[in-house]
């Protein structure tokens, strides 16, 4: 009778479990079919050169789905069309997003692209409560624009039942806006359109990525790709044992903080800043990177010159350099350069600095000048989102969301992230792409020594180089935050944009 019983349990406990397995299937069922595509549009103009230049917003989702017709995940985006132009299916169309990994698109959006942006002093920073303006150095006169929040970042989510990290990764996440970008150009008929990709910070190894996928997957061709604040190669930031490529790449950026920050000796100081660079540069190549090669082998008296030059070029002590064994990476120089003064330097901009929080702690605090615009994109978004997109959702709209693990793919060559390659191929099976750089000196994160050392490493063709327009300015990472380097952004890359689409 016990047998019985307790077979009797086991049959009961199956049955309530694959019921209960039953209600969550068709629970997840129904809340994928009402997964559907929202749309919301609105009317509104601006002033870009002084001249009105009148546009319909778009702020909506589109569906990805699975060969089955099964919701995968929606994507949010908030696109800008001008209004005036006849046959606008053929008009320019720039697909945008940001990096992180993580990143929303709400900062290329409200800080250099879009036809709005938030109210920033001369300086970058803002305090609440904070405000939008419109955007006279919006790309809007001479491009559609269209910006992307990948999965888990903005409004952007997997569909019910689907797990978020089959979207965390670099192919993972290529191939969904890869297929957003499809669905996006044969929705709204812009096939026809000249097309371009721009990306920030990881956001460049994206666009590179998609331009390649998009290339061999859909035979879908990009007139040109934008890069801000380019990495396209992880070796040159990652200061892991081993790697001495980022010491000598870093080095010119380091040089650009102390000369702002006024640290640096007279002779320096009275230089120019491109000519300090310039000088700075040869050194790095050269004397530095030959040092860096020697490793332990190095000769006393060779070690305790080119301490002595580093010494010079970042206001470092010489006794510093030399415990840190002539390698110091962009974290110890962030807290050491002004430790004087209880200041540590900006990661995204080295020209802001904050209050030290431990002085006695090697470990970097924080990045004083992401915490300036962090609070201030975020709320100018959420206003910017409900009173003027019309987009009246109480969702969690996520400008930096946490997508780690993030899986680098087979690209990641033993652990560095490469897409050298792939900007490569691209650019020699369709000659005609065009590729525009952006960097700031005083970035930290990307630095612009880096960029240069990547594209001097693709082995390009001597024809495609022409094809290659890098411009710099006197900014940090998010360069657009400075209104005088937003200016030229905007006048930079309406030039190379108009040089880069066939007249007819």
């Amino acid at each position: 009778m016990i047998p019985f019983i307790k077979c009797l349990v086991f049959c009961l406990l199956c049955l309530s479990t694959r019921s209960e397995a039953a209600t969550t299937t068709t629970s997840d069922t129904d809340k994928k079919e009402s997964f559907q595509e929202e749309v919301v549009e609105t009317s509104h103009s601006v002033k870009i050169n002084g001249v009105e230049v009148p546009y319909k917003a778009i702020a909506g989702t589109i569906v990805l789905k699975d060969e089955q017709n099964n919701p995968k995940a929606k994507l949010f985006y908030v696109s800008y069309s001008r209004s005036d132009i006849p046959e606008s299916g053929k008009r320019p169309i720039t697909f945008c997003f940001n990096g992180g990994p993580g990143a929303s698109a709400v900062w290329l959006q409200l800080g250099a692209l879009g036809p709005r942006r938030v109210v920033l002093a001369e300086n970058g920073y803002g305090d609440p409560p904070y405000g939008l303006q419109d955007n006279e150095f919006s790309l809007l006169d001479v491009t559609d624009l269209v910006f992307i929040d990948p999965v888990s970042t903005g409004y952007s989510r997997e569909a019910p039942g689907e797990d978020p990290k089959q979207f965390h990764g670099y192919e993972e996440d290529i191939k969904s806006v890869g297929e957003f970008i499809r669905l996006y150009t044969t929705k709204y008929g812009r096939w026809d359109s000249p097309k371009f990709l721009a990306g920030e910070s990881y956001g460049t190894l994206r666009a590179v990525g998609l331009a390649e996928y998009l290339y061999d997957q859909t035979f879908y061709y990009v007139n040109g790709i934008i890069l801000v604040s380019s990495l396209l190669h992880y070796q040159t930031i990652d200061f892991s044992p081993g790697n001495d490529l980022p010491y000598p790449l870093f080095l010119p950026s380091y040089t650009a903080a102390a000369w702002y920050h006024g640290k640096l000796s007279k002779d320096l100081q009275a230089k120019s800043l491109s000519d300090v660079l310039e000088e700075v540069e040869k050194f790095a190549l050269e004397d530095y990177a030959l040092a860096l090669m020697k490793g332990d082998s190095i000769q006393e008296d060779q070690r305790k010159k080119i301490g002595d030059r580093l010494a010079y070029y970042t206001s470092l002590s010489p006794a510093f350099i030399q415990q840190n064994n002539l390698r110091v990476d962009e974290f110890h120089f962030m807290k050491e350069l002004l430790k004087d003064q209880n200041r540590v330097l900006g990661r995204f901009d080295s020209r802001v600095k904050g209050i030290t929080m431990d002085t006695c702690s090697w470990n970097f605090d924080y990045d004083p000048s992401m915490e300036n615009v962090l609070g201030l994109f975020t709320a100018t978004f959420y206003q910017y989102a409900q009173k003027e997109l019309g987009w009246k959702k109480d969702d969690n709209y996520k400008v930096l969301s946490n997508v780690w693990p993030w899986n680098y793919g087979t690209k990641a060559n033993n652990q560095y992230l490469y897409v050298g390659e792939s900007i490569k191929k691209v650019m020699t099976k369709n000659p005609n792409t065009k590729v525009f750089i952006a960097s700031g000196y005083y970035d930290l994160a990307t630095p612009y020594f880096g960029t240069e050392y990547t594209f001097t490493h693709l082995g390009l063709d001597p024809s495609l180089k022409k094809n290659i327009s890098p411009y710099y300015y006197d900014a940090g990472h998010m360069m657009f935050t400075d209104r005088t380097s937003l200016a030229k952004l905007k006048k930079d890359l309406s030039t190379w944009m108009i040089q880069s689409v066939p007249q007819s």
